[in-house]
């Protein structure tokens, strides 16, 4: 019936203000043209065409004898004023269109919906602040959506900061709209993680320079906001400070197709691509999701992995089966699709526990940020590439908020992070949920984890040589490797070593002798044009001033104090090693023509705009 209205009674409603059965002559011909055309016939926006389909209508029934001329006449005659857009909806325009969307033909005349209409004005009107604050930084639009968390029914849902501005473009819906959700997916990666056994809490990912092969002979370098890499890192760190370069190597190691499949479990139906097409960048946001479905999972790890669909018809209304319980069939239109069935696992509680720890965060956000309120939340930040969106989804023990703010158009922001952007819209909805009472504590984790100190650097039992010790908690059944991996002594693997290299020179950090270029497997292609000009370069962390005798694949190369070596590239499979006194180092690498390239096995494809999320 034009302007997203559905169904007589609705029109008669919004345009007219009187319900259906009251309509005049001349109002009801004036609806009964809409459906014919409702774009180009509303009456909001083109008034003489509607009228002019009036008009027809009023013939045509004249012509079937329905009315007389003179009835047709008056009643085309007749003044008619359309009510205000806002007038015929008192709340929640965004909700209410997408709800009726969702019914089905069926559907009872008269729905009451779960918005609470003060919480809803009191977000609208953050969200049309926020978006002020941000003008000067090309922030244009924002969107927010509150769940009660033991219910799933939403209390407040706004699209756009005005459904009713001059701009159409107001009317899109950022609850449902679908960008990319850079950070956000990233305590679902570590939850699964955990889950599967790939990482243990106590697990140090490396956050070093790290590459990645993927097919046309193409590299992925994923790096972090900061543009600083941090080396070892805790689990609980890398995921609280929105650390880019250890949550790819967790996927990697996860698998893309089985997290993916995951993801989809927890109500991501949009992601509908390959594995393949998402590659290792689906750490990172490089899918695309909604709000909503962001709303959702989080909604999901708050209720410790009981998923439950948000609804905007309240459950008590459903109707119910024979045997009393709630069935997908009851459920009028809204929320009748349902989430997979996740097997109980007390790792959705310690990333719960993870998200709410302000001190784990305090790297990239500070102790003391807006993310940080007065009573327990748990909280996850993102920002999509160019700064094209931002969000901040977290909840408390008893409601889930999702915000975004970003543009429509995918205009970039300017310089607006998730902290900056979606994080204080998101506070004050909290805080406002929360300013008559605050809610409960989490609940504490129980016999599913104990405490026990680990060394920072290692994660292992802490020694005497271990420069720095925290508390973390370990699952019972780790407790056994915990105690013997005191046995195992301080030092950084190889893979630190380019990390390494960068850093001040420490008597913990201080290099032996270690290749730093090529890495051990490294796989390099040689491009026909390049020739005999192609060349590698070799580099080596030593003791300085000492000399190094290189050789590859046992012939000496060169004898000498220089870090850095030119090698001319040639086809074939090498190992090249350094030797200094008594220390060695050696690694294995390979060269093919460009010709023999494949695209090695066992890396996800990752395309060149895929994002290195910021937070």
């Amino acid at each position: 019936m034009g302007s997203n209205i559905y169904g007589v009674e609705a029109a008669a409603q919004v345009y007219f203000g009187i319900p259906a059965a009251e309509l005049s002559l001349a109002q009801a011909s004036l609806l009964a043209g809409l459906p014919n055309d409702p774009v180009n016939l509303d009456p909001y926006t083109h008034w003489q065409a509607s009228k002019r389909r009036q008009a027809y209508v009023l013939q045509r029934l004249v012509e079937e004898g329905h009315l007389s001329r003179p009835q047709a006449e008056r009643a085309a005659a007749e003044e008619l004023a359309v009510r205000s857009r806002q007038q015929g909806i008192v709340a929640a325009p965004h909700a209410l269109f997408w709800l009726a969307a969702q019914l089905p033909t069926a559907h009872p005349a008269m729905l009451r919906t779960t918005i609470d209409r003060p919480l809803q004005r009191f977000v609208e009107a953050q969200v049309q602040q926020i978006v002020q604050s941000l003008a000067n930084n090309q922030v244009q639009q924002a969107a927010a959506l509150v769940i009660h968390n033991p219910t799933g029914e939403v209390l407040a849902y706004v699209g756009s900061p005005d459904y009713f501005a001059a701009n159409d473009v107001s009317r899109n819906d950022g609850v449902q709209a679908l960008r990319q959700p850079g950070s956000t997916l990233k305590p679902f990666l570590y939850q699964f993680a955990l889950e599967t056994g790939t990482i243990q809490s106590n697990t140090i990912l490396p956050d070093v320079p790290t590459r990645y092969g993927i097919p046309g002979a193409r590299v992925y370098s994923p790096v972090d906001y900061s543009e600083v890499f941090h080396g070892p890192m805790r689990v609980r760190a890398a995921l609280a400070n929105s650390l880019n370069v250890p949550a790819v190597r967790v996927l990697e190691q996860v698998g893309v197709a089985p997290f993916l499949t995951r993801l989809r479990q927890i109500g991501f139906r949009h992601l509908t691509q390959s594995s393949e097409h998402y590659g290792l960048g689906l750490a990172l946001g490089s899918g695309e999701v909604s709000l909503w479905e962001l709303a959702r999972a989080y909604l999901t790890l708050a209720r410790q992995g009981d998923g439950i669909e948000p609804t905007l018809l309240p459950r008590a209304d459903w109707s119910r089966s024979d045997s009393g319980q709630l069935t997908d069939a009851a459920i009028p239109g809204a929320a009748a699709s349902s989430l997979a069935a996740l097997p109980p696992s007390p790792t959705w509680a310690l990333i719960r526990q993870m998200l709410s720890d302000r001190h784990a965060r305090a790297l990239s956000f500070g102790v003391d940020s807006v993310l940080n309120l007065p009573f327990q939340t748990a909280v996850k930040t993102g920002t999509s590439s160019d700064f094209r969106d931002t969000w901040t989804v977290g909840f408390s023990a008893d409601y889930t908020v999702a915000t975004w703010v970003g543009n429509f158009s995918g205009e970039s922001m300017r310089q607006v992070s998730g902290v900056m952007g979606a994080a204080p819209l998101w506070q004050r909805i909290l805080l406002h949920l929360h300013q008559a009472q605050e809610p409960p504590a989490f609940s504490p984790l129980g016999n599913d984890w104990v405490k026990r100190p680990i060394c920072a650097i290692s994660g292992y039992k802490p020694t005497p040589d271990c420069p720095t010790v925290v508390d973390e908690y370990l699952a019972p059944k780790d407790l056994l490797e915990y105690e013997r991996s005191a046995q195992k002594g301080f030092q950084l693997p190889p893979v630190y070593n380019e990390w390494l290299a960068s850093q001040p020179e420490t008597p913990e950090t201080s290099p032996a002798l270690r290749i730093l270029v090529p890495r051990e497997d490294d796989y390099f292609v040689l491009e026909p044009a390049a020739g005999q000009a192609a060349r590698l370069a070799f580099k080596v962390v030593a003791q300085a001033g000492e000399p190094v005798v290189w050789r590859l694949n046992g012939q000496p190369l060169k004898t000498g104090t220089e870090p850095e070596f030119f090698w001319t590239m040639q086809p074939g499979s090498w190992s090249l090693e350094v030797q200094s006194g008594e220390r060695r180092d050696r690694v294995q690498f390979q060269v093919q023509p460009a010709e023999d390239w494949g695209g090695r096995s066992g890396f996800s494809r990752i395309e060149s705009n895929q994002p290195n999320d910021q937070r």
